[in-house]
């Protein structure tokens, strides 16, 4: 397998397939509304580095500044005034910051996050599928990008006798071996970063162990982490957000003081999973109404993937897709971030990358908005 993007293997949770809910209501708020205004003033202004034809961010490698500190990012990496938009990139060993600059020339403008998977394989041998923040993604981040780092409770070719299960990681069995190992990283590099802990954890049950098993592992490791001095962990939780797994989606929730941002991961499978054509509203709304409901009010939101399958029979309809995603994330109330996923997943009909170049603009488009070209400090 390929190093930290997560093949069939790391991406087996996807082979049963999860038709994404259709309706929901739309939540707009006063908040998203006031950030809006402002976001259009700034852009009045020229706060937010675009041109004079106002037609989109500039060339790849240039960024919005901040002005006077209004639109800038919180402690928690939260942007005030729109979202973030970032990518998961299919990537080698060591071509992570090459396959980034490949992309960013293809969508015109930087990415703001970067996605990375790793396992919790200890650290020897060379193997970097365990290793958080490995030079490849340091490089990226030195490159002005956050990075959202997904660290999975799995051995990626161990056996099935190696594969930590939740209750291990809770009981402390993978301490000295893995997470004090990974924590000390963390801690060196000093910047923020976000981190999230086996993400769609409602596919991983039962396993990987309990609900309550993973409850107590997430606990655990953010734990060790504060016990050791680690303070620059944006700490991330990442659901399906498929609404048949409700239930055991609020039971898994690790509680308000262990989630920074809430994170969920929906999609347009179409053929994929055989399930009808949904716009990205479709795929986005019911699961946002649901996790502002039940999970939390406040916290911010991340869709940390989100893409569409492609439409052989209508090669327009994927970029129409991608057209939307502006228009639709303002009017999701406190999704800070959302992050394009341009990679397969198992099985057939299921590539999920941008298919052609009328996908590409479409793409590229969508990501010139001012609401998601924010400053990074």
């Amino acid at each position: 397998m390929s190093l930290l993007h997560p093949g069939d293997e790391g991406r087996a949770r996807r082979t049963t397939p999860r038709p994404t809910p259709r309706t929901g209501p739309r939540l707009r708020t006063v908040a998203v509304v006031t950030c809006a205004v402002l976001a259009v003033v700034l852009l009045l202004q020229g706060g937010l580095g675009l041109g004079e034809n106002d037609s989109g961010p500039g060339p790849a490698g240039s960024r919005p500044p901040a002005v006077g500190g209004r639109c800038a990012p919180s402690a928690l990496l939260e942007p005030p005034c729109g979202a973030w938009f970032g990518a998961f990139v299919p990537h080698s060993k060591d071509d992570l910051a090459e396959k980034v600059r490949d992309y960013e020339r293809r969508i015109g403008r930087k990415l703001d996050i970067v996605y990375a998977y790793h396992d919790m394989s200890p650290v020897r041998g060379g193997r970097l599928e365990g290793q958080l923040l490995t030079p490849e993604e340091q490089s990226v981040a030195a490159e002005e990008h956050l990075l959202l780092l997904s660290w999975e409770s799995k051995w990626w070719g161990g056996t099935r006798a190696r594969q930590p299960t939740w209750k291990q990681i809770a009981d402390g069995d993978l301490d000295a071996s893995v997470i004090d190992v990974q924590a000390a990283r963390v801690k060196e590099f000093g910047e923020k970063v976000f981190l999230s802990f086996d993400l769609e954890m409602d596919t991983r049950t039962p396993a990987n162990g309990t609900p309550e098993d993973y409850v107590r592992a997430y606990r655990h490791i953010h734990d060790r982490f504060r016990e050791l001095g680690v303070t620059n962990v944006v700490w991330t939780w990442t659901t399906t957000g498929y609404l048949e797994h409700a239930d055991l989606i609020k039971r898994m929730y690790p509680g308000d003081d262990y989630v920074d941002w809430v994170a969920y991961n929906q999609y347009n499978y179409y053929r994929c999973h055989k399930a009808d054509w949904l716009s990205f509203a479709e795929t986005q709304r019911a699961t946002h109404a649901w996790i502002r409901e039940n999970i939390s009010d406040d916290k911010p939101l991340m869709l940390s993937e989100f893409g569409t399958a492609d439409d052989p029979s209508r090669p327009g309809r994927q970029a129409d897709w991608y057209a939307q995603v502006p228009r639709v994330l303002k009017d999701l109330e406190g999704v800070k971030a959302a992050l394009q996923w341009n990679y397969r997943d198992p099985g057939p009909h299921c590539d999920l990358a941008l298919a052609r170049d009328e996908s590409w603009a479409s793409l590229r488009k969508a990501v010139s908005d001012p609401y998601l070209n924010q400053p990074l400090g």
